[in-house]
């Protein structure tokens, strides 16, 4: 008989397992947005107002699914972009993303928030790896996980640039969510009823934030609401001679993490990033704003060709990814699409979720009549 991992044929069918096997103020961390909501639910319906016009009597038996995107050749177009706090979804947090990431041959990225250490992940992970840096108050922490990552071999690093403070993430106000887990009488029952969960927080080592732990006290026991990390501890005046600055001292492949403009864009070639992710924090920063998606044209009109551009967010399906290449992406990535696989079946939820993508872009090559994915172009694209 199928088990449920196997069962689970889609994204929403991830996140309702999901919901069912985490307490819900950690449920609703992983699923909720900024203020009402609207820019996260509009990264995934961005996809539902541009169709595909597909080609036929075009041989099809092989498909080259590939893509180049910083510095490496991935064997899928999506990648498992860099998202905090895995462990909380499930006890083998990074580790089981990076195995996940591995088996198909992409790129794995781990957060400054992330619960391995950066140390461990370059030992054990062989697949492309990818660091997603905060811009500290505290620039000597900053300055250090580049160094860090140097060290340890990461091949790309990623600045966020669109949390100069927290959003408005009214779900986690209700349910009292902290970094780590701060039982309250609201939460209390919902721990209750989801023992497996309890247990394998309790029993599998304490929760800590190892790229942190050593240099700020939230990096350990105090807890902590994401919106109110990003308010309290990152710098809020960044600015684009930081960025120029972070890109000098990496050296190496620098994308710039929640760019959202064509303006924007041109400055991230000017200061020599080698790819930018076209992003708005999964709808989880400034509600009301574009999506990715609707972004991608108007970006790669203004750098296509002189930077990679990756559509971040909203991608649920195969056609998602092909729709954000034939618009001039480079590739795609994604947090939500293997998250809620994270929390549902922890390695073997996100082999499960990564292996669904494949086998819809590779059936929906065939479909389109492509047998690459720079054959994808606008011509195959018709807006509502």
């Amino acid at each position: 008989m199928p088990s449920a991992i196997d069962r689970c044929r889609n994204v929403p069918d991830f996140r309702a397992l999901a919901r069912r096997r985490l307490p819900a103020p950690i449920f609703h961390y992983i699923d909720g947005g900024a203020d009402d909501e609207i820019t996260m639910r509009r990264n995934t319906q961005a996809f539902e107002d541009c169709d595909l016009v597909p080609n036929v009597l075009v041989d099809v038996k092989h498909v080259d699914m590939s893509v180049t995107v910083l510095g490496q050749r991935l064997e899928l177009p999506i990648f498992c972009s860099p998202t905090a706090l895995q462990r909380l979804f499930h006890h083998e947090g990074e580790r089981a993303v990076a195995r996940a990431a591995e088996k198909y041959g992409t790129f794995f990225g781990i957060s400054s928030l992330a619960t391995v250490s950066i140390e461990e992940i370059g030992r054990a992970t062989r697949t492309p790896k990818l660091f997603q840096l905060y811009f500290h108050r505290d620039r000597g922490l900053t300055y250090s996980l580049i160094e860090r990552c140097k060290a340890a071999g990461f091949d790309a690093l990623a600045l966020t640039v669109d949390t100069i403070v927290g959003g408005n993430r009214e779900r986690d106000l209700r349910t009292g969510f902290t970094s780590p887990p701060r039982l309250t009488l609201r939460s209390l029952a919902s721990f209750a009823i989801r023992p497996r969960w309890v247990f394998n927080f309790l029993a599998r080592g304490k929760f800590s934030l190892p790229q942190l732990e050593d240099r700020v006290p939230e990096g350990t026991d105090i807890t902590v609401s994401v919106t109110d990390y990003f308010s309290r501890m990152l710098d809020q005046s960044m600015n684009w001679k930081d960025a120029e600055e972070v890109r000098r001292r990496w050296a190496g492949q620098f994308c710039l993490k929640g760019v959202m403009s064509a303006a924007d864009a041109r400055r991230a070639v000017e200061i020599g990033a080698t790819a930018i992710m076209v992003s708005n924090h999964a709808g989880r920063q400034l509600d009301g704003s574009r999506s990715p998606f609707d972004q991608i044209s108007e970006i790669a009109d203004a750098v296509g060709g002189q930077i990679d551009i990756i559509c971040d967010g909203g991608i649920q399906r195969g056609t998602h990814i092909l729709k954000a290449i034939a618009a001039g992406a480079t590739a795609c990535s994604g947090g939500h699409m293997y998250l809620y696989a994270l929390a549902a079946g922890g390695q073997r939820g996100v082999e499960k979720a990564l292996g669904n993508l494949k086998t819809e872009v590779e059936r929906d090559m065939k479909l389109m009549g492509v047998t690459r994915l720079d054959q994808l172009s606008r011509e195959h694209l018709r807006y509502r």
